[in-house]
C-alpha cells in the first residue's frame, strides 16, 4: 500500500461521508457483536463455574433411589430402594473403606416446617439435619457466631444454624445479630447459634433459604430415627481422587446393601462436582461458540455492504479511472485504489466496533457481567480486516480491468 493510494482512498471515504458511515456501521455491529456475545458467554461460563466451585470441586454427593447406571435393582418387576442410613455413614467415614475421602456428613430434611419468632413467620425451603462436617465439606463458612459441632451432635442439642435469607425473613433484616436467640420450629425451640456466609442463587434455588440443626435433633424432633437419610455428602482428599472415592463409595454401598456393582444396578447415585463443573464448562462453551457464530453472520453482511457500495464507486468513478490509465496508470495501481479504500472502510468500522464491544463489558446483560475475552478482540477485528480485503477484491479487480477507451466513454 504506497502513500497515493493511501490519499485517493481516503479522499474517495471522505467524498461520500454518509455512504461511508453507514458502510462501516455494517462492519461496527458485526465486530462489537462478535465481542460482546463472546465476553456475554464467558462471563456466563464463569458465574456457573464460580457457583459450582462455591460447594466445593471434590464433593461428592450420594442419594438414594437414583441408581448409578440404567435404575434401580430389580426385584421381578418392582425396583427395590434402599435407604440411606448411620450405618451407611459409619461404613464411608472409614479409610479402610474409603481411603481418599476426608469427611462424611448426613443430610436428613423435612419439607413444611414453619417457624416463628416475635409473631413473624417463615417456611425455609430448606430445614434440613447435618453433621459438624457438612460446612467443611461444602465450604460454608459463617460470618457470625459458629456452625454445629459434634458435641452439639451428640447432646441431640436443640440449636440451628440460619442463612442470610432466613434471617432477613425472621428478624426484618440481614444486618441483625441474631445469634442467642430462640425460634420455635414447629413447635420445637431452637437457639440461633451462627449465621452462614451468603452464597446467594445457585441458578435453581437461593442457597442462603435455609435453616440447619443437628441431623441427631431432626431425627429426634422431626423426621424420626427410621425415616433414613435424604442423601448423604462425602469429601474426597482432592479434586484429583474424586473418581477414585467415587468408586470406593460406590463398592461400600453395594457390599453394605448387598447389592452388585458389576451389573450398575444399586439404588444409589453418586453426584461428583467435579464432572458437574466440567459438564457445565462443556456447554458454556459450546453456548459460547455458538454465540460467536451468530455475531460472525453480522460481520458477513457487513462485508457484503462493504462489496456493494465499492461496486457503486468504481461505477460513479469509472471517467477517472479511464483517466488515470489514460495518462500511465497500471493495473495495478487501480487494483491497489479501491483494495485500500474497501480495506480502510472495514478496518476503521472494525476499531469503532471494537471500542462499542469492549464498552459493552462494562454492563450487566440480562444479569450476567460479561467478561472480555482477549482473544475474540483479536480474531474480530482481524476478521473484519480479511473481510474487507475478501470482499474489496472484486470491485477493485473489475476497476482495474476496464479498458481506458471504454473508461473515457463511459457516461
Amino acid at each position: 500500500m504506497n502513500k497515493e493510494n493511501f490519499r485517493i482512498a481516503l479522499q474517495g471515504i471522505l467524498a461520500n461521508r454518509l455512504r461511508s458511515a453507514l458502510t462501516m456501521l455494517g462492519m461496527m455491529i458485526g465486530v462489537g457483536a462478535v465481542i460482546l456475545v463472546v465476553s456475554v458467554g464467558n462471563g456466563s461460563s464463569k458465574a456457573v463455574a464460580a457457583r459450582l466451585s462455591s460447594l466445593g470441586t471434590n464433593t461428592l454427593t450420594v442419594q438414594s433411589g437414583g441408581g448409578f447406571g440404567a435404575g434401580g435393582r430389580k426385584t421381578g418387576t418392582q425396583s427395590q430402594r434402599v435407604t440411606l442410613t448411620l450405618q451407611d455413614v459409619t461404613a464411608l467415614s472409614s479409610k479402610n473403606n474409603v481411603p481418599d475421602a476426608t469427611a462424611v456428613s448426613a443430610v436428613a430434611s423435612d419439607s413444611g416446617v414453619t417457624a416463628s419468632y416475635n409473631g413473624s413467620t417463615y417456611s425455609p425451603s430448606s430445614f434440613v439435619g447435618v453433621d459438624a462436617d457438612y460446612a467443611s465439606i461444602k465450604n460454608w463458612p459463617t460470618t457470625e457466631g459458629s456452625f454445629l459441632t459434634q458435641a452439639d451432635i451428640d447432646n441431640h442439642a436443640k440449636v440451628v444454624v440460619l442463612g442470610t435469607t432466613a434471617v432477613t425473613d425472621l428478624f426484618g433484616s440481614a444486618n441483625v445479630k441474631p445469634v442467642g436467640d430462640t425460634i420455635n420450629f414447629g413447635g420445637t425451640s431452637l437457639e440461633v447459634i451462627g449465621v452462614l456466609k451468603s452464597k446467594g442463587s445457585n441458578g435453581l434455588q437461593d442457597q442462603d433459604d435455609v435453616a440447619m440443626i443437628p441431623v441427631t435433633t431432626m431425627e429426634d424432633h422431626f423426621t424420626g430415627a427410621t425415616a433414613g437419610f435424604r442423601q448423604l455428602v462425602v469429601q474426597a482428599t482432592s479434586a484429583s481422587t474424586s473418581s477414585a472415592a467415587e468408586s470406593e463409595i460406590v463398592d461400600t454401598l453395594a457390599s453394605d446393601h448387598g447389592l452388585s456393582t458389576t451389573t450398575a444396578s444399586t439404588d444409589f447415585s453418586v453426584l461428583s462436582q467435579s464432572d458437574l463443573l466440567s459438564t457445565s464448562e462443556s456447554t458454556q462453551h459450546t453456548f459460547t461458540v455458538l454465540l460467536g457464530a451468530v455475531g460472525a453472520i453480522s460481520l458477513l453482511v457487513g462485508g457484503i455492504g462493504v462489496m456493494n457500495i465499492m461496486l457503486v464507486t468504481v461505477t460513479e468513478r469509472t471517467r477517472e479511472i479511464g483517466i488515470r490509465k489514460a495518462i500511465g496508470a497500471r493495473k495495478s495501481d487501480i487494483l491497489g485504489q479501491f483494495l485500500v479504500e474497501a480495506v480502510l472502510l472495514s478496518v476503521m468500522g472494525g476499531a469503532l466496533g471494537v471500542a462499542i464491544g469492549i464498552a459493552g463489558t462494562h454492563f450487566k446483560i440480562q444479569g450476567t457481567q460479561p467478561v472480555l475475552a482477549l482473544y475474540s478482540v483479536f480474531l474480530a477485528f482481524g476478521v473484519s480486516l480479511l473481510t474487507g480485503l475478501f470482499f474489496g477484491i472484486y470491485p477493485a479487480n473489475r476497476a482495474g480491468s476496464l479498458r481506458p477507451i471504454d473508461a473515457l466513454r463511459y457516461e
